[in-house]
């Protein structure tokens, strides 16, 4: 056989797994084998008699735990039997466990033991003091190799675990591979989009957690790794169980004081937790627009401060302004329409309305009065093939292609892409904007279209494209910029959350982030005053400099104050145009992080301050010297030759933002975050996210390239 030396005798094969039956033992054997446990010494002594004694394989390798699939069933009976006889014996049992957990490794070994009901057998040793640590790294390991359903059944033992560390409340050692444990397992059973099923809220107990959770965490001597899992807990219930987080003062003040960690994973966390916290109690944003409430707030005047505002943008840039004479034009080209019945005339119109203003393409009809009853009704013989004005468009577009003309067939597939969002149908919108792109890339309209679908990666990409493009109205600028804003915003706090520092997601994540950034930067110095989005992009430019920035922004809030102005500015447009701004999800976040943080971040200054640690991994326990050194044995895994682990995610020390890192995941011609963007092969520094973007570039990137 290959590795032997020389010739042996052939002999008889041995079975894979030679275990005792525990059934068939001399009564005498088995009282040696309990007196042998209960005089050994430590659980990794333990562990080891009764293994040799099994004759199980090496279960710290890989080849160990192959081999007991291949017999698991008389493998895990035997275990049984002596589990079942010594049920009464903690040290027996707690060895068992043991092993258990160290087989847990092996992910369909972990699945068969769950099946068998493994929580069942680890949760009573928590209550047994000789056992609990064992009990508690029991579950910690399953938890953190476990998938989702086991990390779901174990988060039903939530009550246990939070009894143990309550009754036990100078157990920092306890309390960390507690709160490890919850961590896993109730994010899994809570922290989804779906309303989790009522019996994990019931078991979290997230009345009780919060302040249990958080007292811990205030505790002098905790480590590093009870307070990131600490943290991770705390944002999990964020979402499903807000009622009872917005009632807990101390854990959003927690949250709210964490934006000022050295640690950006930190920052990121809370910041997530705290969007969380108002997706569910949180209003729409406003999506219909009324001209008569446009009309009546500017009969009324504007106060003298907001009309100083305008006249220093330029009155007739402003959104007001555009809005109104857009209304009023598009008003006229439906009379002329009805006159001269020019479809096509009217096409050319609407168009150009599309690219001036968000509502341009206000909904109405041709009206008349009923002789006999005196009532204003919609003249439905009008001669023209649509009654509301909104129907026009697809008919405008067809009489536009029906002319022929080179260049106008953009204009048709734009207005065909307005009718769909007007009828909300989106994924209709985008694929006449993906026509359109095929024809003629640098049609900024297509991209901002694109940028309003559900596939957000696409949008922020589209949204980055379109703003290289060449010619673009301020409107259809703006609103690309406010999507890059909101798709960036969101994708990196995901990503960040998602990932760990050094993964390249991690890295993207951070591109994200800054991308986000500079763009919401940009809008809210050039966009007018008066735009609709101005709120949504002050709300991420608040979030995202107090996020990116952390311990570097003053605690006053200071460098903030023009942005708060400018926001107030815009919530009185708001208002005065006939909307109050709504309870948005951000609007919230907003508000709630500002109203919080002066006196957060002084009240919390020393817990936040110890979040930036040296912390070398992210492994949920520490692997110190105590009675328990089964711990040791647990995280030993050997890998036969031949085979590769996957290495734990480490976790560096204060990751911060670094700027050659944020270029390496930009596109150098539109500075789209990605990391999928291909290399340059001239240069291999400049990097693009296709052949379009090189191409682009390349009249710019030809002087440095080297070829």
């Amino acid at each position: 056989m290959p590795g032997h030396r020389g010739k042996t005798k052939a002999k008889k094969p041995k079975p894979i797994v030679n275990v005792h039956s525990v059934a068939r033992l001399p009564s005498e054997e088995f009282i040696g084998l309990v007196d042998d446990i209960e005089r050994a010494e430590g659980w990794n002594t333990r562990v080891k008699v009764l293994c040799e004694f099994l004759q199980l394989p090496d279960l710290s390798r890989r080849s160990g735990l192959k081999k007991v699939h291949v017999n698991f069933n008389e493998v895990y009976h035997n275990i049984d039997d002596v589990y079942v006889a010594n049920i009464g014996n903690e040290k027996i049992t707690g060895t068992i466990i043991g092993i258990y957990t160290k087989m847990c490794a092996d992910a369909i070994l972990r699945d068969k033991l769950f099946q068998k009901g493994l929580v069942t057998k680890i949760t009573p040793l928590i209550n047994i003091p000789a056992t609990r640590y064992l009990a508690l790294r029991a579950l910690t390991t399953v938890t953190h190799h476990g998938g989702v359903d086991i990390r779901k059944e174990i988060s039903l033992e939530s009550p246990s675990l939070l009894k143990v560390i309550q009754e036990n409340p100078d157990d920092l050692r306890a309390a960390e591979m507690a709160i490890s444990t919850m961590a896993h397992a109730i994010g899994a059973a809570i922290n989804q989009e779906d309303s989790p099923a009522p019996k994990y809220i019931k078991a979290a107990n997230i009345k009780t957690l919060i302040p249990v959770v958080i007292d811990f965490m205030r505790k002098p001597g905790v480590t590093i790794q009870l307070l990131h899992h600490g943290l991770e807990l705390l944002t999990h219930p964020v979402l499903h169980c807000w009622s009872e987080c917005k009632a807990n003062s101390a854990l959003q003040d927690l949250l709210v004081a964490c934006l000022r960690s050295a640690d950006l994973t930190v920052r990121v966390s809370a910041l997530g937790g705290l969007l969380r916290l108002e997706a569910l109690s949180s209003e729409d944003d406003q999506r219909q627009f009324d001209p008569h409430k446009l009309m009546a707030a500017i009969e009324r005047r504007f106060p003298d401060h907001l009309v100083d505002i305008l006249t220093d943008y330029g009155t007739m840039r402003c959104d007001t302004f555009l809005t109104m004479s857009s209304t009023a034009d598009n008003q006229k080209a439906m009379m002329k329409c009805a006159q001269d019945k020019d479809l096509y005339s009217l096409g050319l119109k609407l168009a150009e309305l599309i690219t001036r203003t968000e509502f341009s393409i206000a909904e109405g009809g041709f009206q008349m009065q009923d002789p006999r009853t005196g009532r204003i009704e919609l003249n439905r013989d009008i001669g023209l093939p649509f009654i509301m004005w909104s129907d026009a468009l697809p008919h405008c577009a067809r009489a536009i292609l029906a002319k022929g003309r080179p260049g106008e067939e953009d204009l048709a597939d734009m207005i065909t892409a307005k009718f769909f969002i007007i009828r909300s149908r989106i994924p209709d919108a985008i694929e006449a904007a993906k026509r359109g792109l095929q024809r003629n890339p640098k049609f900024a309209y297509f991209y901002y279209v694109i940028t309003l679908g559900k596939d957000h990666y696409e949008g922020l990409r589209s949204a980055k494209k379109g703003l290289k493009c060449p010619k673009m109205t301020p409107f259809v600028r703006f609103g690309l910029l406010h999507r890059a804003v909101e798709l960036a915003g969101n994708l990196g706090v995901c990503r960040i959350q998602e990932s760990s520092p050094g993964d390249r997601k991690y890295d993207e994540g951070v591109a994200f982030l800054m991308s986000a950034m500079e763009d919401a930067k940009v809008y809210a110095t050039e966009a007018p005053p008066d735009a609709r989005h101005m709120k949504n992009v002050l709300y991420w430019y608040i979030c995202l400099t107090l996020t990116i920035k952390g311990p570097e922004t003053p605690a006053d809030l200071e460098e903030l104050q023009v942005a708060f102005k400018k926001l107030g500015y815009a919530d009185e447009f708001s208002v005065l145009l006939g909307t109050v701004p709504p309870r948005t999800q951000l609007r919230l976040t907003q508000q709630n992080i500002v109203k919080r943080y002066p006196t957060a971040v002084q009240e919390w200054k020393d817990l936040v301050a110890r979040f930036d640690e040296v912390m070398t991994d992210e492994r949920p326990i520490s692997l110190e010297k105590a009675e328990d050194d089964l711990a040791a044995w647990l995280d030993d895994l050997h890998l036969d030759h031949g085979e590769e682990d996957e290495p734990y995610p480490q976790r560096c020390s204060h990751p911060r933002v670094s700027p050659n890192t944020v270029a390496l995941y930009r596109c150098s011609w539109c500075s789209n975050p990605s990391a999928a963007l291909r290399k340059c092969s001239g240069c291999e520094k400049a990097r693009y996210c296709d052949g379009g973007c090189q191409k682009s570039h390349w009249s710019e990137h030809k002087v440095t390239c080297r070829t």
